[in-house]
């Protein structure tokens, strides 16, 4: 038999301090970048979008990738050609923060999932991203520490 594999998971990524740095330009084209970073290595963007300090990503990962390595691979590159692309990121150093958030998603979740991702404009008019990671982390049963929450 062969192997199947079917690993879904809505990934979240702030900027370093969570700077609100990622402007509608930049957003444009930094969304189809990720999703061709994601393409390169395998993996399947489903759903890419996020705010001025953050980036939500609903990944389908090959049996083979891990998702540190998925989120290593993204936010590598990515940082380095934001770094390189755009000159007004320059003199801050842009980087992203150094974790990240990856929830699984289950096939019958994944429709809600890409609505929540291309709703976040409207989502963060409510609540901030420390507010929505505390959701996510108590949906999922984990622990919240305020230490890590930076």
């Amino acid at each position: 038999m062969h192997s199947f594999n079917s690993c879904l998971m809505h990934c979240v990524f702030s900027t370093k301090e969570r700077r609100q740095l990622i402007s509608l330009a930049i957003r444009e084209r930094l969304w189809p970048y990720l999703g061709g970073i994601a393409r390169e290595n395998d993996m399947k963007a489903l759903a890419i979008g996020g705010t001025a300090d953050h980036v939500h990503l609903l990944l389908s990962l090959p049996a083979a990738l891990s998702v540190s390595k998925a989120m290593q691979l993204l936010k590598g590159n990515s940082s380095k050609w934001l770094g390189e692309t755009f000159a007004e990121l320059r003199p801050q150093g842009f980087s992203w923060q150094e974790g990240f958030g990856a929830f699984s998603v289950g096939i019958s979740g994944v429709e809600d999932t890409i609505r929540y991702i291309r709703e976040q404009e409207e989502h963060h008019r409510k609540k901030d991203f420390r507010e929505e990671l505390e959701v996510f982390l108590k949906k999922h049963g984990m622990a919240i520490d305020q230490k890590m929450m930076d």
